[in-house]
């Protein structure tokens, strides 16, 4: 897809996923794709869509889940992942009709994943910028997948992003090291609220 996402368009994508979640929990059932979407957003491309409550003006993770690879429509994932995130997220309970109103909904438009070919372990951080791109990490059945975004929020360097990415996809912290691992690597464009229901904007991760 053209990867050069308005904001305009990213408030659509967050509006959309709102009503989604409200729809379905509240009524039991899924939205169709809006009549008005823009043409871009029925491009196909990965997306993941993740909520957040805030709480001493920190935010808290209460859902996030999506579609690395460009599976669907863009605004067909959305509307997918919103749900999913909001009721499907193993790690905690389905979000309830009282709670719609506190999340901050977020979603992340990916690039398709690019497998990392460099198999020197020492040489990885010259191929992966943290603040700039997401990570997935698989081998075996065990896939594990973690945003740009979560490194900046955590504080991790390259060693500890990958370290985590293994966590995520059930392995011991050195698996990526280890022969045979798959590594890819993605960049995002992310829209956020600014609050629950509030301003929709473009998220810098990383200071060029």
């Amino acid at each position: 897809m053209n990867f050069d996402v308005t904001v305009q368009e990213g408030e659509f994508l967050i509006q959309t996923a709102r009503k989604s979640i409200d729809q379905y929990v509240r009524l039991g059932f899924k939205i169709k794709p809006p009549t008005n979407t823009p043409q871009k957003l029925l491009q196909k491309a990965g997306v993941f869509v993740t909520l957040n409550t805030l709480s001493d003006g920190s935010h808290h993770l209460r859902g996030c889940i999506g579609y690395p690879e460009p599976i669907f429509p863009l605004i067909e994932g959305t509307i997918e992942s919103a749900i999913r995130a909001a009721v499907k997220d193993p790690r905690f309970n389905p979000l309830q009709e009282e709670e719609i109103s506190q999340i901050i909904i977020e979603v992340s438009i990916l690039t398709p994943p690019e497998l990392i070919s460099n198999q020197e372990t020492s040489n990885y951080e010259k191929f992966i910028r943290v603040g700039q791109d997401g990570l997935i990490i698989e081998r075996g059945w065990n896939k594990g997948l973690l945003l740009p975004q979560v490194p900046i929020e955590w504080g991790w360097d390259v060693e500890e992003f990958l370290a985590q990415s293994c966590f995520k996809a059930g392995l011991p912290p050195d698996m990526w090291m280890v022969e045979g691992t798959k590594i890819y690597r993605f960049q995002a464009i992310v829209f956020q609220e600014t609050e629950p229901n509030g301003i929709v904007v473009r998220r810098k991760l990383m200071e060029k």
